[in-house]
């Protein structure tokens, strides 16, 4: 069985980083993904829920904003709950984000006010190279 989820899409609001009450950081966020469609049709936008832990949290929370061009890698999880307005069971559909990476350059985010997101920093993030960050130096005979 597999479940991998690849998205990338615009936050609809500034990230706020949270803590669990064994001080674990957090952060909820949604995106909006627009659908393929074809040249005639209407655009359709989905809104999809995300939630990162740890050093993820932290990356997305420190270099995201409202506006921000993400790219995500996780996947889908659901949550059971009770609806405390009408007393019925409800499902949540969320992605849990294992990898986040920038999709646009500085350069071509300049629609999305200064802000975190403005600053140096890696390009992407991956739970798994959470303390593995190293410089890359500059190679001048690259052929691009």
């Amino acid at each position: 069985m597999f479940n991998l989820v690849v998205l990338t899409g615009r936050l609809t609001a500034d990230p706020e980083l949270r803590y669990t009450n064994s001080n674990v950081p957090v952060t909820s966020f949604s995106i909006a993904v627009d659908r393929r469609y074809k040249s005639g049709e209407e655009r359709i936008t989905d809104f999809i829920n995300i939630v990162a832990w740890r050093q993820t949290a932290e990356f997305v929370s420190k270099y995201f904003q409202k506006g921000s061009l993400i790219g995500i890698e996780g996947s889908i999880q659901t949550r059971k709950y009770v609806d405390k307005d009408t007393g019925k069971n409800r499902t949540a559909f969320e992605v849990v984000a294992n990898n986040v990476q920038f999709v646009e350059s500085k350069r071509d985010s300049g629609n999305v006010s200064p802000g975190p997101a403005q600053n140096a920093a890696p390009a992407s993030f991956n739970n798994s190279d959470a303390d593995a960050f190293s410089e890359i130096i500059a190679d001048d005979d690259l052929p691009f």
